[in-house]
């Protein structure tokens, strides 16, 4: 069948897109590449239908999304750094994005909508591992960082009691913390990576202090991007309509664990430095993963794995542009 994947330059979307064709889907892709990259999907050659277009203009959706039988929504503005610094745009992108999507599929005679939403909605779960019936939460409406989950929360209500009223059938998937390479900068691992790098005069030095936010017990759990993308398949494929699943692995780590593996694939030695945490920051957070497991989801890679492929991607790009 014929599917729109939005935001399917991204590193998550990019990934999915190969699970899509396998399964012998036909696929358009519709991305601003604001943050993915059309060079992610060069392998697919003419086997992906790519439309450049912002999820914020209806009629680019609803073009896209003619003769679809499924809507896969993914596009949205991830990064830390940008729920701090631009909560405008991430609200914009995600309620006009999520709202042109709906509409687009309702007109265009689509069966299922798929959104991506978030973890963070639940921002600090009262039980863990979390499953998917925990309430969600916005601590404080004044902190931008809720932006993102406070969008996403939002944009679950929409699929669930616009789109899934009015006919479609609608499957949600929370992700947990997918890592992997060229995953984008604004994240942990390539965030920590880089300032290893930095501190470690380019890994030549073999032991570094390295300062972090709050003391590193605070923990969460970390899914290989192949891991994911054939969890969020899954989900999309054969979820019951109107349910929600949770991917990622039932692995809870610590970041100073976390810290500490990365320093390990860099080579480094790092003695972790206590620093003052960011308001709003989660203390754990791990999904209990049985519903998509119903499904036949079973995580492969492991998490020393899944964090040196990352790391060493990182690395092997910082080099080359100190060489540059």
């Amino acid at each position: 069948m014929k599917v729109l994947l939005t935001g399917g330059s991204g590193f998550l979307g990019s990934e999915l897109c190969g699970e899509l064709l396998e399964a012998g889907h036909a696929v358009v892709v519709l991305d601003n590449h604001s943050r993915g990259k059309p060079a992610r999907l060069k392998r697919f050659g003419d086997n992906v239908q790519l439309v450049e277009g912002d999820v914020r203009n209806y009629d680019a959706v609803r073009s896209a999304a003619e003769g679809c039988e499924v809507v896969w929504h993914l596009a949205y503005i991830n990064g830390t750094r940008y729920f701090y610094e631009k909560p405008d745009l991430v609200l914009e992108v995600g309620i006009e994005g999520t709202q042109n999507t709906i509409k687009a599929a309702l007109d265009a005679g689509v069966r299922r909508y798929v959104l991506a939403s978030t973890s963070e909605t639940y921002n600090e779960p009262s039980s863990v591992p979390t499953d998917e019936s925990e309430r969600l939460m916005i601590p404080d409406v004044t902190n931008p960082r809720f932006s993102y989950g406070g969008g996403k929360i939002a944009c679950e209500l929409l699929t669930l009691h616009l789109g899934g009223f009015r006919g479609l059938e609608t499957v949600i998937f929370r992700p947990h913390n997918f890592i992997g390479p060229d995953m984008g900068f604004e994240h942990v691992i390539p965030e920590i990576t880089g300032r290893i790098v930095s501190l470690s005069d380019g890994l030549t030095k073999t032991e570094i202090d390295l300062p972090i936010q709050g003391d590193g017990s605070q923990t969460r759990s970390f899914c290989d991007i192949a891991d994911g993308a054939r969890g969020v398949f899954l989900a999309g494929e054969k979820g019951k309509n109107g349910a929600i699943y949770h991917i990622g692995t039932d692995e809870e780590v610590t970041i100073k664990h976390l810290v500490e593996t990365i320093g390990k694939s860099c080579g480094v030695s790092v003695n972790v430095v206590p620093g003052e945490r960011r308001e709003g920051g989660t203390s754990r957070r791990c999904p209990a993963i049985g519903k998509i497991r119903e499904l036949g989801f079973d995580p492969k890679v492991s998490f020393e794995h899944a964090v040196d492929r990352c790391v060493k991607w990182y690395v092997n790009y910082h080099r080359e542009n100190a060489k540059a």
